[in-house]
């Protein structure tokens, strides 16, 4: 019954379980695919190019940065993020929800720039159990762990902006309740598309 597809942005801190809970929605829907970032971040194990990100060089994004070709576009801890805008609407014009996960600054930068954006800010526990995931990745030193979890903070102070917020307590849990937002979602009235809307009532008149 939607004409087009829904744009839904998905951030919080890292350590917060994005990718998982990403991944799972991937898995049980159809309808919905993500939208590759592009980083000059190095690539984490097992991260692999055009899969996971578009990895890149500062200099190559700063170029694209300057030809308008990202929908939005910030530095995070010291590395470039964007998402390419032509990307994101050819898959939405095609009918699909495009997930956009994206750092906290990054997201708010869509939410300014698009009023059709669902917002979904995923949360934690509490500071101890993300330090504890952070820390069981073992990839990352003390120092880095300690900047991860004041930009966390920070990030946390943000949640206000976003349209609703998700506590991953549990992964199963916190995809379902994902589900149910997109499920509520796609009903709202304006995603109708209104050529189903008049075909009921021209149904209706000439019984």
């Amino acid at each position: 019954m939607a004409n087009k597809g829904m744009l839904i942005v998905l951030s919080g801190p890292s350590g917060s379980g994005k990718g998982t809970i990403v991944s799972r929605l991937l898995q049980e829907r159809d309808d919905t695919v993500l939208s590759i970032s592009m980083t000059t971040r190095d690539p984490r194990p097992g991260e692999v190019d055009g899969v996971h990100y578009f990895f890149t060089s500062r200099e190559d994004f700063e170029k694209m940065q300057s030809l308008g070709a990202f929908l939005e576009s910030a530095e995070y801890n010291g590395n470039y993020y964007g998402t390419p805008e032509s990307t994101v609407r050819n898959l939405l014009d095609e009918g699909k929800n495009v997930l956009l996960e994206i750092e906290v600054q990054g997201a708010e930068k869509v939410m300014d720039f698009r009023s059709d954006v669902i917002s979904i800010f995923i949360t934690i526990p509490s500071m101890e159990e993300l330090e504890r995931r952070l820390r069981g990745r073992g990839t990352e030193d003390d120092e880095t762990i300690r900047s991860r979890l004041a930009v966390a903070k920070r990030e946390l102070q943000r949640a206000f902006r976003y349209d609703y917020v998700v506590i991953n307590d549990e992964v199963e849990k916190a995809v379902q309740r994902i589900n149910t937002i997109i499920e509520a979602e796609q009903m709202r009235f304006a995603r109708m598309d209104n050529d189903y809307i008049r075909g009921v009532l021209d149904h209706v008149e000439t019984e």
